[in-house]
């Protein structure tokens, strides 16, 4: 297994380069799908200017392991006009990207999580660190969930373009990998049993998921995230771990809390096992990291209090990968190879 990192921008600095260089970094993951250069201008990314951003991470150590396509959203999902163009872009991009050699990439559908559900808060963690909490029970405001009948509306527009993606990327040797929805609340379309209806629908090889050990342990702690790790990674599945640690889920305290890695409720070397277990040979992403002391990090609106993407001098991140690059070393001891 390697290690990888998230970056939001493909605007990589020297700094950033080196730092990741030092760090023990094996790949970067690029979350955002309209940062690539050309996707504002025409929608998909540049064939040129991919390659040379690749050749420029090569020239540290480094590669690009996944990427995020350019996001479908509500036009689409809404069936609105022009919506259409959102799934062409796409497929350009899939294009672009298997050209470039990229071979994991990740969609995003507008639609797949319910942002006004939980109440987001600042949770105080380990010495005045603090990470995003989520609670059912801060939210005194009106639900608004889908019906049944909108869910399945919205499925049919989510299958129609997914299909198309995915036969595309299977000609180019491309892995289609989804990442659960996060909040995992139930009837999200990428909960629980969504996330499996992802596989049983699309049963090409090429399908399969982003696995985020966070996001699905805030639907059901370490007995969930060990079987369903089993139960996927059997069936070569995972094509990349987010490997995060959280504090409570909603189904036992109503609210859950991301924490660093040796301080949230998940023995993450349990974790490590049970993936090596399953045969899962990919890389591990620190993910959603706590904020610390001194970090200058990469928020947004939406995620207000968790350092989502890679920058430079993050303490939270460097102590993500040093703790991962622990677990792995002390993985080959604990099986003696």
């Amino acid at each position: 297994m390697d290690v990888s990192i998230t970056v939001n921008h493909t605007d990589l600095s020297e700094v950033d380069l080196k730092q990741l260089s030092q760090l023990g970094v094996d790949y970067v993951d690029f979350g955002n799908g309209d940062s690539f250069k050309g996707v504002k201008e025409q929608g998909y990314p540049d064939l040129d200017e991919l390659i040379k951003l690749r050749n420029r991470l090569r020239e540290w150590g480094l590669d690009i392991n996944r990427v995020t396509l350019p996001n479908i959203t509500s036009e689409y999902m809404e069936n609105k006009e022009g919506g259409e163009r959102e799934i062409q872009n796409s497929l350009n991009a899939i294009k672009v990207f298997s050209e470039a050699g990229v071979s994991i990439v990740r969609q995003r559908f507008a639609g797949d999580t319910f942002p006004n559900v939980t109440r987001d808060y600042r949770a105080p963690q380990r010495g005045g660190a603090y990470s995003r909490g989520e609670s059912l029970n801060f939210n005194k405001q009106p639900m608004d969930i889908r019906t049944l009948e909108e869910h399945e509306i919205w499925w049919e527009r989510f299958s129609a373009a997914y299909k198309q993606l995915v036969l595309l990327a299977q000609d180019c040797n491309v892995k289609m990998a989804m990442h659960p929805s996060d909040t995992p609340l139930p009837d999200t379309p990428f909960g629980g049993l969504g996330y499996h209806r992802i596989i049983d629908q699309f049963p090409q090889k090429n399908v399969g998921y982003v696995y985020c050990v966070g996001t699905r342990a805030e639907a059901g702690g370490t007995p969930l995230v060990l079987d369903e790790i089993n139960h996927y990674g059997r069936k070569n599945r995972i094509f990349l771990v987010h490997f995060r640690n959280v504090k409570g889920s909603l189904p036992t305290a109503g609210a859950f809390e991301e924490a660093l890695l040796d301080d949230g409720d998940m023995n993450m070397f349990k974790i490590l096992l049970e993936l090596r277990k399953v045969g899962y040979e990919g890389c591990l992403n620190p993910d959603h990291v706590p904020l610390m002391e001194g970090d200058k990090p990469n928020l947004n609106k939406n995620w207000a209090n968790s350092n989502i993407g890679w920058t430079h001098s993050s303490i939270g991140f460097a102590y993500s990968v040093g703790y991962i690059k622990a677990l792995l070393a002390a993985l080959v001891e604990f099986e003696g190879r």
